[in-house]
């Protein structure tokens, strides 16, 4: 019973990103150097921006949790 109401759970939240993602398609313009530029989806970029905090957030808890040991 758990199994099946994880899986609806992940099937909604897939949907609802599903929606966001196309909802969100509009180009945005990303400057990372002085003259140098891309061009890329809101919802590229806002998925870009979430997994690269995911991951440092999980680097810092893995060193401050290596450190207290």
């Amino acid at each position: 019973m758990m199994n099946l109401v994880a899986w609806l759970f992940r099937i909604v939240v897939f949907v609802i990103l599903a929606v966001f993602a196309s909802k969100n398609s509009h180009p945005v313009m990303l400057q990372y150097t002085l003259d140098q530029s891309i061009e890329l989806p809101l919802s590229v970029v806002l998925l870009i921006s979430f997994a690269l905090g995911a991951l440092i957030t999980m680097i810092v808890v893995r060193c401050r949790c290596n450190s207290n040991d």
